[in-house]
């Protein structure tokens, strides 16, 4: 295995072990551009942006960045690599302590988007996210291990064997303490790791997290295991790829997004305004109005990547009999007829001649008509921006489990097939 690979997956690692909320996931994004030359950009700010110039902006769990080239102009097209920064997981509901029977402390959260229930019993979670006081600071916060959903011993559930059945609302409360009800003040909590007073909290944006951190392992360690891969395997390829682009004739531009698990339809995602935003005002500072855009967009192309499924050894069956992605063959191209991915021939062929360029296998994925598939941003961005979108991502098993499984080397490859496609 290249070494470059096993590099790339630790700091892949370090990405995920950094990101344990969509808000942690778009300041650390920010925080890596920075360090690597983009200067920040701030929303309610005038943009003087310049050519060659490269820069990074952040509204909420998104971040948008983008390079320009030397001969940037009004029509100058886009060169896009897109992917979100949420994952399926729990989030705190107001009112969120509470007391159970034997004197427990418990949370009471929601469920957010898809989970694998069943994957997140057990475990040691933390919390993280933020905070907001009432007079609209923000603060980015995180636990330590601090809270677990408890399985129902089998002697108290005999049936078990023959298919775990869970009620959402009752049997996905957590554990976070003992003691008297007074002291279980999960809040007071997170204000003492914001640094402010507990009265002083007027709104919370908390999800939960698996604690245990990612690794390699099995034969030459060339598996890798790790919470939120759904989507920060993508987030992090895009990251990594924006961040060493100089592009010549196109603007290289990484967009992460918030809220992909729960439709996309907010102010921070991919079906909300921001997208558009960005690239309306990067035009318009060189003098773009609606022709130059249009002429823009015409030329322009958005890589939509997400994770994809691997074939399952035991579920074989549930896979198209002929498009079969496997793990460490590289990324793939998801095609779907119904329009639940967005790619096209057209996108097909300029992402297969980005992976030849960058010396990286491809394959593709179609699902079984029986088992109809998921969705993505990409049919989401086409529709509200008009740019041909293809849709793209590395293949793993337990998609949305509180654990994913991916092979060492096809971020690795995702990674690179990225930096060929912004360097035009």
């Amino acid at each position: 295995m290249p070494e470059d690979a096993r590099t790339h997956i630790d700091d892949l690692a370090s990405f995920v072990e950094a990101s344990p909320s969509s808000y942690h996931a778009a300041d650390e994004s920010r925080r890596r551009l920075e360090q690597a030359g983009f200067a920040p950009l701030a929303e309610g700010d005038a943009w003087d942006l310049a050519p060659g110039g490269r820069y990074v902006v952040v509204r909420e769990g998104s971040v948008i960045a983008f390079a320009l080239p030397a001969s940037v102009s009004a029509t100058t097209p886009f060169q896009i690599v897109g992917a979100h920064t949420d994952s399926p997981s729990f989030k705190l509901k107001p009112k969120p302590t509470r007391t159970g029977a034997g004197g427990w402390w418990q949370l009471g959260w929601e469920i957010y988007g898809g989970p694998l229930v069943n994957s997140w019993l057990d475990r040691e979670l933390c919390l993280a996210g933020r905070v907001v006081t009432i007079s609209g600071d923000e603060h980015l916060v995180r636990t330590g291990p601090i809270a677990r959903i408890p399985q129902l011993a089998i002697h108290l559930d005999r049936q078990v064997g023959d298919g775990l059945k869970l009620d959402k609302q009752t049997h996905t409360t957590p554990v976070w303490g003992l003691g008297e009800a007074e002291s279980a003040d999960i809040v007071g909590r997170l204000a003492d790791l914001a640094g402010v007073p507990s009265h002083d909290i007027a709104g919370i944006d908390i999800v939960a997290a698996d604690t245990q951190p990612p690794r390699s392992f099995g034969a030459d360690d060339a598996l890798f295991a790790s919470g939120r891969l759904d989507n920060l395997l993508s987030t992090h390829a895009g990251l990594t790829a924006i961040a060493d682009a100089a592009p010549t004739e196109a603007i290289a531009m990484f967009a992460a997004f918030d809220h992909e698990e729960v439709g996309s339809a907010s102010r921070s995602g991919a079906a909300g305004p921001f997208h558009e935003d960005v690239l309306t005002r990067i035009l318009a500072a060189f003098g773009g109005g609606a022709d130059e855009r249009a002429r823009s967009f015409a030329h322009s192309l958005h890589v939509s990547s997400d994770v994809g499924h691997a074939v399952h050894p035991n579920y074989s069956e549930r896979h198209d009999p002929e498009n079969r992605p496997v793990a460490g063959g590289g990324p793939i191209l998801k095609i779907n007829a119904n329009q639940r991915y967005a790619t096209d021939a057209h996108g097909a062929a300029a992402w297969n001649a980005a992976c030849r360029r960058a010396g990286v296998p491809a394959q593709e994925f179609v699902s079984n008509n029986a088992m109809p598939c998921g969705s993505t941003i990409g049919p989401i961005s086409a529709t509200r921006l008009g740019i041909r979108t293809v849709d793209v991502g590395v293949p793993i098993l337990s998609m949305h489990s509180a654990r994913e499984l991916t092979a060492v080397v096809d971020p690795w490859y995702l990674t690179r097939a990225m930096s060929a496609l912004l360097e035009r």
